[in-house]
């Protein structure tokens, strides 16, 4: 059965090492944001276009699970809603969804960060201890339940659907 894996997890989680990993191993489609982000625009936020690349990125994620191709799609997904909406869009297509969860504490985040930008400056962003702090107090981190797929299924209040609501949080995905 085709797979999506959906890495989780903070900056300096070890998100790309293990989706490069997973994405050999699987023979598999890796869509990773970071990637794209600083080719096209230079910085990891250009006025909301991370949104709109990951809306993009997603949509070619489905297409390629219809085709048969396994996919590791690398973003972080700090929300649950953002993971409920991706499990949701990938099993409605009939495949099988995987989260792969790294967890990070704190010394080890701030490490890994300060490494990856004093070896590989050209690769990576720039992280601040600000953004260190934002990404800790707004990460969701997932729950057994979650982590098992047992999670509710519904959208959020005022969604009628997982569809629409990814369509909203991803502008380009529709």
């Amino acid at each position: 059965m085709t797979t999506l894996f959906l890495m989780v997890g903070l900056p300096g989680a070890g998100k790309t090492t293990e989706a490069r990993r997973l994405a050999a191993e699987h023979g598999a489609l890796r869509l990773t944001p970071d990637d794209w982000m600083l080719p096209l625009f230079g910085t990891a936020e250009a006025d909301g276009k991370r949104d709109v690349l990951e809306g993009r990125l997603l949509w070619l994620a489905l297409e390629a699970v219809r085709l048969g191709t396994d996919v590791v799609v690398d973003y972080g997904c700090w929300s649950r809603d953002e993971r409920s909406a991706i499990r949701w869009l990938v099993e409605a297509e009939g495949a099988c969804f995987r989260m792969v969860y790294l967890p990070v504490d704190d010394t080890t985040q701030r490490a890994r960060i300060a490494h990856r930008w004093a070896t590989s400056p050209a690769e990576t962003f720039p992280m601040t201890e600000a953004d260190i702090r934002h990404g800790r107090a707004h990460f969701e981190e997932p729950d057994a339940a979650e982590l098992e797929g047992r999670e509710p299924v519904g959208p959020p209040p005022g969604s009628t659907d997982w569809r629409r609501w990814a369509a909203h949080r991803w502008p380009s995905f529709a």
